[in-house]
């Protein structure tokens, strides 16, 4: 009688373990492979880096560069994707004939508006105050004096008048340069013999070119 009922127990252990192998045999949890391609909103651009994990089987992978994923999932299972930047997304993946799920996901960027931040160069309002008593305001001589050495005609003439720099120099160089062979073949001129330099220069003598530069 023991044995007997021993048997029994033993048979309804075995037919407990083999249901649910049938049943997932069946495709109750039938594995898929879910693949597809994160992009940038409504753009063709892939993002790289994003994850694509199930938390409830702790698995998950990154997109490539190309914002291509790969991942072994089960029915039913919760995919979560995210990235910095962009909203998370979840998807369930559903129950399919065959063994594999692509799919395109566009995902939206988040903005985050932080509260505003003050910066102050006082720590404390006490020291503002004490700092602002003590500050000397420039009379009206230094006032003076700042703007007329900031007036525009002063910096025009000053810049003019200001020699050449080093980076100013060597394309100085690299110009006579060019210029020589440029014209190495052709019969070197006399400023005196050229017409149109001597119309020039009569041109300068009546607006009185020279006398401003000497006033200058």
């Amino acid at each position: 009688m023991n044995r007997l009922i021993g048997l029994l127990a033993g048979g309804v252990i075995m037919l407990n373990m083999i249901v649910p192998f049938s049943a997932w045999a069946q495709g109750e949890r039938k594995v898929i492979m879910f693949s597809g391609i994160v992009v940038d909103g409504d753009s063709s651009y892939g993002v790289r880096g994003v994850h694509v994990y199930v938390p409830r089987a702790g698995r998950g992978t990154v997109t490539d560069a190309l914002g291509y994923f790969s991942l072994p999932t089960m029915v039913g299972d919760t995919v979560v994707i995210s990235a910095v930047g962009y909203k998370t997304h979840k998807m369930v993946i559903p129950r399919r004939e065959d063994n594999a799920f692509s799919v395109m996901i566009n995902l939206k960027t988040e903005t985050t508006y932080l509260p505003e931040v003050e910066i102050l160069p006082f720590p404390t309002e006490e020291l503002f105050k004490e700092a602002f008593i003590a500050l000397k305001l420039p009379d009206e001589e230094k006032y003076r004096n700042m703007e007329r050495n900031l007036a525009h005609e002063r910096l025009v003439r000053m810049s003019a008048a200001m020699p050449m720099d080093g980076s100013l120099n060597f394309r100085n160089y690299l110009n006579t340069n060019i210029n020589s062979i440029a014209n190495r073949n052709f019969a070197t001129t006399l400023p005196l013999l050229n017409p149109f330099a001597w119309a020039q220069f009569i041109q300068s003598i009546k607006r009185g070119d020279l006398k401003k530069k000497k006033n200058n």
